[in-house]
């Protein structure tokens, strides 16, 4: 376990505050503003943003629980800082590893020649559900399979940056941090007048760019392009509905495209309309229930065949799913060593992974120390934070893991770091994260911060807004 970051023992590095009491470059001017900032003014601000918020209708659904399953996301007014320098180093390793990811995911359904090398172990990829044999062979532009993706960093240290998941499938969130820039503008626009805050409004005029590359040559000049979701019940239909109108693009649900002679159309009312390009929000079991589940209602039967024979393209493709996979995680750095000859900018969190006998013997015995996830897990379900768990939950969990060893990675409970919080009526320190999102057309780009996610309850590690997260406005300082 090389490369440690600081365990859940240490004191949480403070983002704002230093040791001494005072504070660091990036927040002077946030802090004086702060000082002369009365809490009863702030509470105000809070509601009015939570007006604005159910106003626009920004929302996320959670299941499972009974009652109402639409939510108001908690968003904090306190914007989180980041430094100039800080955010060049950073987003220089996040170019890096997605363009690992999208050589993986080239190599492994062509030559797979890092499966060969023995890198990576063969079952890993090839038995996994993620792994899509339908894929191999199929050239795809450029060589891009994922073209929006999300990459979910913590903080442990003075420039200590670590990776704690890649999502390179159907990456959600990027709506929340517009959102909430909007909001701190129109509530706060005293405090852009005295920071040089680098913009973000830009990003669905980057995205639809994006898009746009990812279109055949013959139809590159003005693709149809179309977003595609499940439908109104899908936790993440707000972002889908706002990214389409942001974008002046069709928000489209499977009954409303058809696939003809293996060419897409949508259907409208004044005929059908060739589609070049789909951003779907669809996971790949659901996309073509010809292809593969047959059972699926909100798919498009022979989209597969269609994109197959070139005339529609994905993003993000089918098959980037396998990378999303939190044991095949553990092998990003190699990818960067492997296919960009480099060592790897930014560092993941040292990780167990269960399919290992000895990983797995260490990892039952300090349960209480670890926090474990589902290879496949996302927004926060399936997991255990050991240190916050009862003994029954961790017998339980232990039991889940004995079953299938495999499905489950477990890594130390960082020290994740804090940002200063607006909530229960006082400002307190809680813990962050960070997903910056990558996009891959012509060009790697990154728009200038990301969505910082706040873990609003006292203590509390987890940050996902289905498990009681909030968000906040991430700043990024120009230099």
């Amino acid at each position: 376990m090389r490369n440690q970051p600081a365990s859940r023992s240490a004191l949480p590095f403070d983002e704002m505050h230093l040791p001494d009491g005072g504070w660091r470059s990036a927040y002077d001017g946030l802090a004086k503003w702060m000082a002369g900032m009365p809490i009863a003014d702030l509470a105000r601000k809070r509601e009015e943003a939570n007006i604005l918020f159910r106003r626009l209708g920004i929302t996320f659904a959670v299941y499972g629980e009974g009652g109402d399953t639409e939510r108001l996301i908690p968003f904090d007014l306190i914007p989180r800082v980041i430094s100039a320098g800080e955010w060049s180093a950073l987003s220089a390793g996040l170019i890096q590893r997605v363009k690992a990811i999208n050589e993986f995911l080239h190599d492994i359904y062509h030559n797979q020649d890092i499966l060969k090398s023995g890198k990576i172990p063969r079952e890993l990829v090839l038995q996994n559900e993620q792994f899509r044999p339908e894929m191999v062979g199929l050239d795809l532009p450029w060589r891009h399979y994922t073209h929006i993706a999300g990459i979910d960093i913590v903080r442990t240290g003075e420039g200590e940056f670590y990776v704690l998941e890649d999502n390179v499938r159907t990456p959600s969130g990027v709506s929340y941090m517009l959102e909430n820039r909007e909001a701190m503008m129109r509530l706060f626009p005293e405090l852009f007048s005295r920071h040089r805050v680098a913009p973000v409004s830009q990003y669905t005029d980057e995205l639809l760019k994006t898009l746009r590359s990812v279109s055949t040559e013959r139809h590159r000049d003005d693709p149809t392009v179309v977003l595609l979701t499940p439908g109104a019940y899908n936790s993440a239909y707000f972002e889908h509905v706002f990214l389409a109108e942001q974008m002046g693009v069709e928000l489209v649900e499977g009954q409303d495209l058809v696939v003809k002679d293996n060419f897409v159309y949508m259907k409208t009312s004044a005929g059908l309309v060739r589609v070049d390009v789909i951003y779907r929000r669809i996971d790949d079991a659901f996309l073509d229930p010809l292809a593969f589940n047959p059972k699926s209602a909100i798919g498009v039967p022979g989209l597969f065949s269609a994109y197959r024979a070139g005339n529609v393209q994905l993003a993000n493709a089918i098959g980037t799913g396998i990378a999303d996979d939190k044991a095949i995680y553990t092998f990003v750095p190699e990818m960067v060593r492997f296919y960009l000859g480099e060592e790897p900018i930014l560092r993941n969190v040292p990780t167990y992974s269960l399919r290992n006998p000895d990983d797995l013997a260490y990892v039952l015995e300090h349960l209480d120390e670890l926090v474990v996830k589902e290879v496949h897990g996302s927004g926060g379900y399936g997991m255990l934070v050991g240190p916050h768990a009862s003994k029954a939950e961790i017998e339980a969990y232990r039991a889940r893991i004995l079953t299938e060893p495999s499905m489950f990675i477990a890594q130390p409970t960082l020290a994740l770091s804090t940002c200063p919080t607006f909530c229960d009526d006082k400002v307190a320190p809680r813990h962050v994260d960070l997903r910056p999102f990558v996009l891959v057309g012509d060009t790697l780009t990154l728009v200038p911060g990301g969505l910082t996610r706040v873990a609003m309850r006292e203590a509390s590690l987890v940050v996902n807004s289905s498990q009681g997260g909030g968000t906040k406005d991430t700043w990024i300082l120009e230099s």
